[in-house]
């Protein structure tokens, strides 16, 4: 069981180096999630790891922050952000960068299904492309997550979930309980090591941002700086995708939301953001 002073120090370590605030009522989650860490390099007791990472023990830092970080996702996580892309965003982005280029960024992309779910849709647009070549940056901070996305392998329950049969038959190719997605569908993903922690304005600039159901596990003060650096690489008629449970409103003024579409975002000022004055957040049933 880990003690205070020892769970005081991890909260101070992930904040620090992920952003991630963990509240005190999260104590099970550090006892569950680095129990394993903790057999993998048989370290007897949470002191033991608290010294080895005042230590600088880089290899543990990686695992700890690893196991951590929270990488829940699937293929079409939620359908209707996918449904707004490939109907909304992408027809604008395609007349406004006629015989151009368009960047997407897919922060915390986790094991990929979500840049694979926008390459499918690409692949699906394009008649529609009129040539414009669309290039996915995919990040997360977990080199192990990172590992599973670039392979493209996934399990019959990973495939299971939010993947269109269609999608399954076209783009997968199976092997045993294994299927493998086919690489030409990567072939327009860079997957990259980032800790949206750190800088990222070399990454840019981009067209469309995804950072679904990330900012969540951020203090206020993390979610605005991520967020107004985050401006700083999106073009001024760029969209900004957000998860279900987040939003702007409060705490960023470097972000509107966009006038018809929900979880959408766009620069504050753009001629697509809905007026803050104006705005109420939608009643849910």
């Amino acid at each position: 069981m880990i003690g205070d002073p020892e769970f005081t120090f991890i909260q101070g370590f992930l904040m620090q180096r992920t952003g991630i605030l963990l509240t005190s009522e999260k104590r099970y989650l550090v006892e569950t999630r680095l129990d394993p860490v903790m057999r993998q390099f048989q370290i007897p007791s949470f002191n033991a790891v608290v010294s080895r990472l005042k230590a600088a023990d880089r290899v543990l830092e990686v695992a700890v922050i690893d196991a951590m970080t929270t990488n829940e996702t699937l293929f079409f996580r939620d359908k209707s952000p996918f449904e707004l892309f490939e109907n909304e965003v992408m027809p604008k982005l395609i007349k406004a960068r006629s015989g151009g280029r368009i960047r997407i960024w897919c922060a915390a992309c986790s094991t990929g299904q979500e840049p694979y779910s926008l390459s499918m849709i690409l692949d699906e647009m394009k008649p529609r492309l009129n040539g414009i070549s669309v290039e996915i940056v995919a990040t997360d901070i977990s080199e192990k997550v990172l590992a599973q996305a670039r392979e493209g392998i996934y399990s019959q329950f990973e495939v299971q979930r939010g993947l269109p049969i269609r999608y399954l038959l076209k783009h997968f190719t199976q092997n045993g309980m294994r299927w493998h997605i086919n690489k030409a569908l990567g072939e327009r993903i860079q997957f990259k090591s980032l800790n949206l922690m750190q800088g990222f304005k070399a990454l840019g600039p981009f067209d469309l941002i995804f950072c679904r159901n990330v900012l969540i596990y951020f203090g206020e003060q993390t979610k605005r700086d991520v967020l107004s650096r985050m401006s700083d690489v999106l073009a001024p008629d760029g969209y900004l995708f957000l998860g279900g449970a987040e939003t702007v409103l409060g705490v960023t003024a470097s972000f509107a939301p966009h006038k018809t579409e929900r979880s959408l975002y766009v620069q504050a000022g753009s001629a697509n953001a809905h007026s803050l004055n104006s705005f109420r957040p939608r009643q849910t049933a």
